[in-house]
């Protein structure tokens, strides 16, 4: 019974991990970069969404303030990309490490902000999880409906395409660092749009926020994935999945915690269910080859070898 009591909980905080693992999908799956800026930016969203409501400023100003902050930290990884030559995972890294400081000035040097849902009219928090769920649901296709109207613009299908493959877009006369610019701005907004929702539920903002957002963004889109994938593989139809993922990891993380796993091992736990879902299409793959379920090739002389 517990579990079914702090199920509205976990769907509610799944879908806010789900919007940021839309802005992992963007610069993982779309613009194929590994960007480890997310870590730092979620929590940036938070803590300027925090002070500036602590601060007085209206709910919608905070959070329109966070997703300009996190378009400004992926603006900042891109240009170390594209303009520094810095290899895009070591420039997510070195804006992550930026950010920590960056963070806690922010908060006026201290590791916590928190936000009194008495005092302000937020649009969430985690004593009406209905309500909490119904905006998220709201905000998420509101977010789907702008990335899918984005992306069939020119300048989205160039961006589309300069993942898919930069040397052939470079060719076509795409600018390529734009793009990177641009795609990383948009997918770190949204992870600080996450961000900030996520403050207004839990009632605060800490400094350490963001660790291992990365692994969770990861772990929703590949579970989003493999389920969304077998429905019909097309950009909303991931969107939608890569959320139902965060859902269903909230599910599991809560439900392994109600089972009594000891809180040291949840960032642990985090880590296998990416590995699993990274590991099951390869480990399906080698078995129906070893059982050879894929026709074998004839070569010249007659004779078979694997496909």
């Amino acid at each position: 019974m517990a579990f079914f009591y702090a199920l509205p909980g976990a769907v509610a905080e799944g879908l806010i991990w789900g919007l940021m693992a839309i802005g992992v999908y963007i610069s993982y799956k779309v613009l194929d970069i590994a960007d480890l800026t997310v870590d730092g930016s979620i929590c940036t969203g938070a803590c300027v969404c925090a002070v500036l409501i602590g601060a007085g400023c209206p709910v919608i100003v905070a959070v329109l303030a966070a997703l300009l902050a996190g378009i400004l930290t992926g603006v900042i990884t891109g240009l170390l990309h594209t303009a520094f030559g810095i290899p895009s995972i070591l420039a997510g890294i070195l804006t992550q490490l930026m950010l920590y400081s960056v963070n806690l000035t922010i908060l006026g040097g201290k590791s916590l902000a928190t936000i009194d849902p008495r005092m302000n009219k937020l649009l969430l928090n985690m004593s009406d999880n209905t309500s909490a769920i119904i905006v998220m649901a709201v905000t998420i296709a509101a977010v789907i409906i702008c990335l899918w109207l984005f992306f069939y613009t020119e300048v989205g299908l160039t961006l589309k395409s300069t993942g898919d493959n930069p040397d052939m877009s470079r060719a076509q006369g795409v600018n390529v660092s734009r793009n990177k610019v641009v795609g990383l701005g948009i997918s770190n907004g949204i992870v600080a749009l996450a961000g900030a929702l996520l403050a207004q539920y839990k009632g605060s903002a800490n400094i350490n926020d963001g660790r291992g957002a990365i692994v969770i963004g990861l772990a929703a889109i590949f579970i989003g994935l493999s389920v969304s994938l077998k429905i019909k593989p097309n950009f909303v139809v991931s969107l939608i999945g890569v959320v139902g993922g965060g859902i269903i990891y909230y599910i599991v993380y809560n439900f392994v915690i109600l089972l009594g796993l000891k809180t040291d091992f949840l960032k642990m736990l985090s880590a296998i269910i990416v590995a699993i879902f990274l590991a099951v299409p390869y480990l399906k793959n080698e078995y129906f080859k070893n059982k050879k379920l894929i026709p074998p090739i004839v070569n010249e002389d007659g004779g078979e070898e694997d496909a």
